[in-house]
């Protein structure tokens, strides 16, 4: 489904705010996550972040959180929209992160919504702010913050897929009438077929408890649940695996065409923190180099989740690396889900 955020001209990101995880060395602690630690070194990842014991995805979604409005030099009172992505489990049920985020900063009797659409929120998640604030002329600001906080009873963050997953979250104050890093469009759509590639069978209202003796140092990848669901039909899996990139590609031209730019126009790519490989089987289509991707900041940091986008977005502006005018393509999958969003600097 192709969505139209011009209708919400003039809405730009106006300061960003982190929190991350304690730094991890991926080399010094591989071997506790997994048998075969040199699989996992190949991957090219340096550091993870890796939150302490105690502290959750709603801490670390107020660190980032205050930091973008102190950033942005605005106060709570000033929100009137707060958007929370979460990528991993929630840290309760019958809950709303959105509206604990809320608590934490002190905004009060404001709108909240709470996305919990995979890898690709930080990405889609742009376009229902700008929609949500288009639809309500009388609302200025929002608040939008990405968090992934890994459950490592849940999952082995070295062995889902190929990526080390790591504990951050990003946050961005948006804001009416904000010419810099405009959000211009958002394109989605949803493959219904691959809904249940990463699903974990427990912890939910159909199994609640997890396996007696479960531990999730010996659970298997994603990989192993991707084989399970194509087994016997090998074109199937083929079609899969060629079909991540394209439906990329399929969908920043999409978000170029809603937006009414060309796409040779895209200056920027960035997408998940992958390895270098699948982050140029993303930009090289659309004639971006890799040096003009999240490829040299995937390696310090790790899979953060739908956290990835922004986070590169931020820390590449911070560092000059975007020059304004330029046009930048995020874009991500989720299970089941193709986003893209283009921001101009």
């Amino acid at each position: 489904m192709a969505q139209d955020t011009n209708a919400a001209t003039g809405f730009g990101i106006v300061s960003f705010g982190y929190a991350f995880g304690e730094d991890q060395d991926v080399a010094a602690v591989a071997a506790d996550y997994v048998d075969d630690p040199d699989r996992v070194l190949k991957w090219g990842y340096r550091t993870f972040h890796r939150a302490a014991a105690g502290v959750t995805g709603t801490d670390l979604a107020r660190e980032a959180g205050q930091q973008a409005l102190d950033r942005a030099g605005i106060t709570a009172d000033a929100v009137d929209l707060v958007v929370v992505a979460t990528t991993d489990m929630p840290e309760y049920s019958y809950w709303d992160a959105a509206s604990a985020l809320a608590r934490e900063l002190k905004i009060e009797r404001t709108q909240t919504l709470w996305l919990n659409e995979g890898c690709g929120a930080g990405v889609g998640g742009l376009f229902y702010v700008a929609s949500t604030l288009a639809a309500r002329p009388e609302a200025d600001t929002a608040l939008f913050v990405v968090v992934n906080r890994v459950s490592e009873f849940h999952r082995n963050r070295m062995n889902v897929i190929n990526t080390v997953l790591s504990d951050a979250a990003v946050a961005v104050v948006v804001r009416r009438g904000h010419d810099a890093n405009r959000i211009l469009a958002t394109e989605q759509f949803t493959d219904p077929e691959y809904s249940d590639l990463l699903r974990l069978d427990f912890g939910g209202a159909v199994q609640p408890l997890p396996p007696i003796g479960w531990d999730a140092t010996d659970a298997p990848s994603a990989y192993d649940q991707v084989r399970e669901q194509f087994a016997g039909d090998p074109a199937k899996l083929r079609k899969f695996i060629g079909e991540r990139y394209t439906r990329l590609v399929e969908v920043i031209e999409g978000a170029a065409a809603r937006a009414g730019v060309d796409r040779r126009e895209i200056a920027h790519v960035i997408y998940l923190n992958d390895v270098s490989t699948s982050i140029a089987a993303v930009a090289t289509p659309l004639g971006v180099p890799l040096e003009r991707t999240n490829a040299a900041v995937a390696p310090g940091h790790g899979h953060m989740g739908g956290a990835d986008q922004l986070v590169s977005l931020g820390l590449q502006l911070e560092r000059g690396e975007l020059a304004a005018g330029e046009l930048v393509a995020l874009c991500g999958i989720s299970t089941g889900r193709w986003a893209a969003s283009l921001i101009r600097v």
